[in-house]
């Protein structure tokens, strides 16, 4: 007789071996939303496995070398040298854990599609050395239904049934990477399960790895919408944000100062900010997953196709008004012009660029003629359509005072002094608002 057929007996003994960590765990995919899942893993007294077909990570993790910012140097080498976490290539060792969360990335393809070809890839290695009893969760973001219609499947061809032989269930990753408050510790967590067995046991391991509220929902597609929603909903606001902001700037309003008003509300309103573009594996992705899905029901989300379109013109927007403001300002044509630009992360204080709006301006500028470089202190270089571009290294007077314009166009990392960058250049375009706090913005033109 197998521990299923055992009932809630069973369930009841394997809540006791999670509550005690008498549990292995595996994550797969060790990028920003894995790495720190398996440290909280291994930091919670799990013996904890981290899968990753990139060997150079894996290498590094073994020696205890972090390269993610949001996980503590000292917090991941301790685990290392303890033994509590350890990093492989070989899936096969999968067979020896009895928890796996799978966090592989999620991209769209050429046509702007979903690409679940890690997910599927990541199910088929988890289905090769599938055993009984265990606990297998998707993290990775995808669309509803994912992982009943697709998932589910793979898993049992293996020749276990779900719910009787393993447990499958849907948690969606909320990492905000450079968030100094909120991190996987402590972001709330929404959990579904095939199954109420398999959404209490996800719960209660999630429950004490994490320190922050578990949400049970009624099924894995409900734990996929939700994950659509709350990406579509800053989709859909910073559009119309973005809209405002054209608008304002052709009415010589200043956007940033509306928000400042608007935001005195104190119910009704929640305040969203313009930008040069979507950045970010998430919301630029998440509405085109959600579209892909409702196409299948013969739906069209007007909203999301609307600021979608809105926020993808705004790189466009941006180096038109760079073309302005150096016809204006310099009596000069954007076609060799030398322009530097500060940041190509997508957002402040990390050195991701997935999707970064900065590159395609970067892109965009180079396409017109103009001399561009770049600086970002968190990343040195950065590789765009198969061509590889390395940054300045550091940020001088004289290379501030050699460009004709400067472009900000990542928000304010916390190592750059934009005071000095502002007394040192000829003129700002700021697309992020990050000069607001400087005296003298004769200089700052804003987004």
């Amino acid at each position: 007789m197998n521990c299923f057929e055992l009932g809630c007996s069973d369930k009841k003994v394997m809540l006791k071996k999670i509550s005690d960590r008498d549990m292995a765990a595996g994550v797969i995919g060790l990028g920003y939303v894995g790495l720190p899942l398996a440290v909280e893993m291994a930091k919670a007294g799990f013996n904890t496995i981290g899968f990753d077909i990139d060997t150079a990570k894996v290498d590094l993790l073994n020696r205890g070398a972090n390269y993610i910012p949001d996980v503590d140097d000292c917090d991941l080498k301790q685990l290392v040298t303890n033994g509590a976490l350890t990093a492989t290539a070989d899936f096969s060792d999968i067979a020896k854990v009895d928890i796996v969360a799978v966090c592989v990335p999620t991209p769209l393809d050429s046509s702007r599609k979903p690409d679940i070809s890690c997910v599927v890839a990541a199910a088929k290695s988890v289905a090769a050395y599938l055993h009984k009893g265990m606990i297998v969760v998707f993290e990775s973001t995808t669309y509803p239904g994912t992982t009943e219609e697709i998932v589910r499947p793979i898993l049992e061809s293996s020749g276990m049934k779900c719910g009787e032989d393993f447990y499958l269930g849907f948690s969606p990753e909320r990492v905000d990477p450079g968030n100094a408050h909120y991190k996987t510790k402590n972001i709330p967590k929404i959990v579904g399960g095939i199954g109420s067995d398999a959404c209490e046991l996800i719960s209660a391991v999630y429950e004490v790895v994490l320190d922050s509220e578990v949400f049970r929902a009624s099924s894995t597609t409900v734990a996929e919408m939700a994950k659509m929603l709350e990406n579509s909903y800053r989709n859909v606001n910073i559009g119309l944000i973005n809209e405002f902001a054209i608008l304002c700037n052709k009415m010589g309003i200043d956007v940033w100062e509306v928000i400042d008003a608007a935001k005195t509300k104190p119910f009704g309103f929640a305040p969203f900010y313009p930008g040069p573009g979507l950045g970010g594996h998430c919301i630029p992705v998440d509405p085109c997953f959600l579209n892909y899905k409702a196409n299948d029901y013969g739906f069209r989300f007007a909203t999301i196709e609307a600021s979608m379109a809105v926020n993808d013109y705004m790189p466009e927007y941006c180096v038109s008004r760079i073309g302005e403001i150096l016809r204006r300002r310099e009596g000069k044509r954007t076609e060799g012009s030398k322009i530097l630009m500060l940041g190509v992360a997508y957002k402040e204080d990390t050195n991701d660029c997935r999707e970064s709006p900065a590159i395609q301006i970067f892109d965009k500028l180079l396409a017109a003629g103009a001399e561009v470089r770049f600086f970002d202190p968190l990343i040195a270089k950065f590789t765009y359509n198969g061509r590889e571009f390395e940054g300045v290294q550091e940020l001088t007077a004289e290379l501030i005072e050699s460009a004709d314009i400067v472009v900000i166009t990542t928000p304010a990392h916390r190592n750059v002094d934009y005071e000095y960058v502002q007394r040192h250049a000829r003129v700002v375009y700021d697309t992020r608002n990050v000069m607001r706090d400087i005296a003298d913005k004769s200089n700052v033109e804003l987004l």
